[in-house]
């Protein structure tokens, strides 16, 4: 047996000896078109050697109800599934090319039984069997290498796309979490402002009975009222909407406990000038760390989108050789090495020794440039790998420019707003006392109280705004993503896939 094997050891031996040549084009990254600054001035200001801080979610998020929805999304989100198993099986597609490197080597038995061409024309028989080499392409040229290294790219940008889905998916969980957490606090103030102008309404109604009161001003209380209502059904249209939206980035019903906690505001009515509440500040909810950003260059190279699109382009430039390849001769070879014999049975006991190495050689003549017209694409398909790879760092550095953006803006705006809600607090205050006074009318007193209702909105919605706009920084710096969180499928996804 091992006499057997030597002639499929030596051509073994022989194909590892000869040496592929690359016609690959050699590989250089494209310079980034993007200025060597941010647009804002804190941005800029940060040394030339900060490096953006790519905090791990858990720290950025202390929340433990939000790390536990954060977790569960991670688990159960079909999007971020379907990002795994894209791997699988661009693995599984990479493992196939990159089998062709190798000889295929198998198990073959045949038999043929007939009648002779001679006379007097017996009935003869003939069984062979052994191992078979199918047709095995020597990579002179390194066209099957080629073909791998692209299959080997095209795989790690699918690994660099899952990142990006976790990322995304970290980012969303925690933005929906904080949009639920604003809702709450729309919802409840609308509840108490419906409470207090109900209860105002009342008193009007008897003034008004009682000759006291204008129609005019119980037409006023009467419209409050129902923008109050009104406001009521759009916040809780919007809370259980964003309630929606979070049960379907964790992949399922979302846990009561998991949810913001509940607010408080109060009970007492709004011309109550010792119960008027003073809404902002850490009362709604605590601010989120603030991200030192380094370079364009270093920020933007270590996000997984930007990873991704480089490797399309390695295996883009990686396919022009495979096309260049393709224009010089090709060769294979089919070997078999066993035993042949007049019958099966007698195959392994009196059977002889045979073997047979065949080899083809292909070289393109005349094609109508059919050959040429390969390398002409992949060539276009470099071309435009570039494209979006610099297209990607632009998209890139203008999502962590405007999120910057965002970050000062808002958090300017949260303080005004918050400046103005509490100037609305004390000029409701002041309204309640000017009233009982006699000095000031009714509508005084409701004008004061629409207006700090209003300026309380706004701020809640400021304050989401910043939040929102400080997660949104956490995601285009690449935050969000540890090896030590990896995603694994699941046995049932992998048992169903499968």
């Amino acid at each position: 047996m091992i006499r057997m094997l030597k002639p499929v050891a030596l051509a073994t031996m022989l194909v590892t000896l000869l040496s592929a040549c690359s016609l690959v084009p050699t590989y250089q990254r494209p310079q980034a078109p993007v200025p060597q600054q941010w647009s804002t001035g804190d941005a800029s200001a940060a040394p030339a050697e900060a490096a953006p801080a790519l905090v791990n979610w858990e720290a950025y998020f202390p929340d433990p109800r939000l790390q536990s929805l954060i977790r569960a999304s991670l688990v159960n989100n079909r999007d971020l599934r379907v990002a795994v198993l894209n791997i699988e099986q661009t693995r599984a597609q990479y493992q196939i090319q990159r089998a062709s490197l190798f000889p295929q080597v198998g198990v073959s038995l045949s038999g043929t039984r007939g009648t002779a061409t001679s006379a007097p024309y017996p009935v003869v028989s003939s069984v062979s069997g052994g191992l078979s080499l199918s047709a095995f392409e020597i990579d002179l040229f390194g066209r099957v290498r080629a073909l791998t290294d692209a299959a080997a790219s095209t795989l790690l940008a699918t690994e660099e796309a899952r990142k990006t889905t976790q990322i995304s998916l970290v980012a969303s969980v925690a933005s929906t979490w904080y949009a639920l957490w604003a809702d709450r606090w729309q919802l409840a103030l609308a509840e108490q402002t419906l409470q207090t102008r109900a209860s105002s309404l009342k008193l009007l109604q008897l003034k008004y009975d009682n000759g006291v009161l204008n129609e005019l001003e119980l037409r006023s209380g009467q419209s409050l009222v129902e923008a109050a209502r009104v406001s009521r059904a759009q916040a809780d249209r919007q809370y259980r909407q964003d309630l929606n939206s979070l049960a379907l980035l964790v992949g399922q019903q979302v846990d009561p406990a998991t949810l913001p906690p509940l607010p408080t505001l109060g009970d007492r009515p709004l011309d109550d000038v010792d119960a008027i509440p003073r809404l902002g500040g850490d009362s709604l909810w605590p601010a989120l760390a603030e991200l030192p950003v380094g370079l364009p260059s270093q920020v933007l190279l270590a996000r997984p989108d930007i990873t991704q699109a480089e490797q399309q382009l390695i295996a883009a430039n990686a396919n022009i050789g495979a096309a260049r390849a393709a224009m010089f001769p090709s060769i294979s070879l089919t070997g078999n090495l066993g035993r042949v014999s007049n019958s099966l049975s007698g195959l392994f006991d009196d059977g002889r020794r045979s073997w047979g190495v065949t080899g083809s050689l292909l070289a393109p003549i005349f094609d109508m440039g059919r050959t040429r017209a390969g390398v002409e694409v992949a060539q276009a398909s470099r071309d435009i790998a570039v494209a979006q790879y610099e297209k990607a760092l632009q998209s890139a550095f203008r999502e962590v420019s405007d999120a910057l953006v965002s970050r000062d803006t808002y958090g300017e705006q949260a303080q005004a707003q918050q400046a103005q809600a509490d100037a609305e607090t004390d000029r409701l205050r002041l309204s309640a006392l000017r009233y009982r006074s006699g000095v000031a009318s009714q509508l005084d007193l409701l004008d004061a109280q629409r207006s700090l209702f209003a300026a309380q909105q706004s701020l809640i919605q400021a304050q989401l705004a910043r939040q929102q706009a400080n997660i949104t920084l956490f995601k285009t710096l690449g935050g969000g993503w540890d090896q030590n969180t990896a995603t694994t499928v699941p046995a049932s996804a992998s048992g169903s896939a499968s």
